[in-house]
């Protein structure tokens, strides 16, 4: 982002911009020659598979249960209700104790969490408040794990690799989108809800076997925050100080509370609108994920994240879902999901870079504590909410009500960045990309 008037097209953070496309630092899959990161991305493709599987099972079980898109808001509020309310100590806990270890806890937990949903649900005593508290908890360990998680990318890989590795990890958890939904459509429908969930408690058995495989003396060092008392207000100050932190941060704060409700949506759109079964919910989520798949690859292959690509990707990303929220048919409302999952991937990865790029190593767990608490923390106000319009006024008021929202943010961003810069905004497409250019007013005065 510009910090100052004049700067033409107004760049999150200073790339390299004489590097041709594709090949900085090696490529799009050039992160995963490093050994650490490659048994970290080896586990985690397992262990998403498995998070992706119980997050349709999750859904379409709170709603076989309770018969409520309402129902299935709460619970996805809950499970992000503790990012909104100790999410910046998690952030502190990752600045201050080491990632590895931290990741260890936190992602056995995770592990547990699941396997208790299971055994639940294959005892045939699985209520709806048993779906609650599990989320709760879920959401609980998420506080510690998610900063943790994002943070420790750049122990493993080092500054010139962090924005390719942060792609891959978007592109890794977008790749087991792919294909959770379709198994855990397959095993609704003939086995059960509950072997669902017991393979995703397994299934963390893959990330806690490539911490342990890891060589600590690979790591890059980074310096660790000390024990003291008023971190969390430091971190804060430290956002508040740097626009360029504060902007993307913002925008995704939108986006992610009111545009990525898609188990509300998807669940409402299948049963309610089109009148499909589980089977045919995994297969729209099947579709969300390769859109958001590619989106995630062609962020590994750009060597820059800029504002106008942020701003210019969410705006697009509002439209789609309003169009999407009144498709006549049910194969043009499942097309026009590939372009919302692109678009939506290329939003949080741009801005994500972007953050992780501009903050000082010692600040980064808090920073992206505060970056996913703003994310996901708004959550538990978005889901009621538009579960509640959803329940009320229909599935297709409701989904076009979060893409009006993302819409709206996107402008007033856009304008609030151009009045601050004395910038004049317009939007164009540049190689298949939409990008918000910011040009100055005297350039324009000049030229007419």
């Amino acid at each position: 982002m510009s910090t100052g008037p004049g700067a033409d097209s107004a760049p999150v953070h200073k790339p390299d911009t004489d590097t041709p496309r594709g090949t900085e630092n090696g490529g799009t899959f050039s992160s995963l020659r490093i050994r650490n990161y490659r048994l970290f991305f080896t586990g985690a493709i397992v262990s998403n598979t498995g998070t992706w599987m119980a997050r349709i099972t999750q859904d379409w079980l709170v709603l076989s249960l309770t018969g409520s898109a309402a129902a299935v808001g709460i619970t996805t509020a809950l499970q992000f209700l503790p990012m909104l309310l100790f999410g910046l100590y998690g952030g502190v806990i990752a600045d201050r104790y080491p990632k590895r270890r931290i990741l260890l806890i936190s992602q056995a937990a995770l592990g547990l969490c699941g396997l208790a949903l299971a055994a639940l649900t294959l005892s045939g005593h699985v209520q709806v408040w048993h779906v609650y508290l599990v989320a709760f908890l879920l959401g609980m360990v998420t506080v510690v794990d998610n900063p943790t998680r994002q943070s420790f990318v750049s122990e493993m890989v080092g500054p010139d690799q962090l924005r390719n590795a942060v792609s891959l990890n978007s592109a890794n958890f977008q790749s087991a989108r792919l294909v959770g939904p379709a198994v855990a459509g397959l095993l609704i429908a003939t086995v059960g809800s509950g072997w669902s969930f017991l393979l995703n408690g397994l299934f963390f058995l893959a990330p806690l076997t490539g911490l342990l495989l890891m060589r600590p003396a690979e790591f890059h060092k980074v310096e660790r925050a000390p024990r003291g008392k008023g971190q969390l207000r430091e971190g804060l100050r430290y956002v508040a100080g740097r626009p360029d932190l504060v902007w993307p941060i913002v925008l995704v704060g939108f986006v992610g509370t009111f545009g990525f409700n898609f188990p509300i949506w998807l669940t409402a759109f299948a049963q309610d609108v089109f009148h499909v079964g589980a089977g045919t919910y995994g297969f729209l989520n099947t579709l969300m994920a390769a859109g958001s798949l590619a989106g995630a690859l062609l962020a590994a292959r750009r060597g820059s994240s800029r504002l106008r690509m942020l701003v210019g990707a969410a705006v697009v990303f509002g439209l789609l879902e309003i169009a999407a929220a009144f498709s006549p048919s049910f194969w043009l409302f499942a097309l026009l999901l590939v372009p919302i999952g692109m678009f939506g991937l290329t939003v949080n990865i741009t801005a994500n870079s972007a953050v992780q790029l501009a903050t000082d190593p010692v600040m980064r767990g808090r920073v992206m504590s505060l970056y996913m608490m703003v994310f996901a923390g708004g959550t538990p106000i978005g889901a009621p909410l538009l579960g509640w319009i959803t329940d009320t006024y229909g599935a297709r008021v409701g989904f076009a009500t979060g893409g009006l929202l993302s819409l709206t943010a996107a402008g007033v961003v856009g304008l609030i960045l151009a009045r601050v810069g004395g910038l004049k905004m317009s939007f164009t497409w540049h190689h298949g990309h939409p990008q918000v250019r910011f040009v100055a007013r005297e350039r324009l005065a000049t030229a007419a």
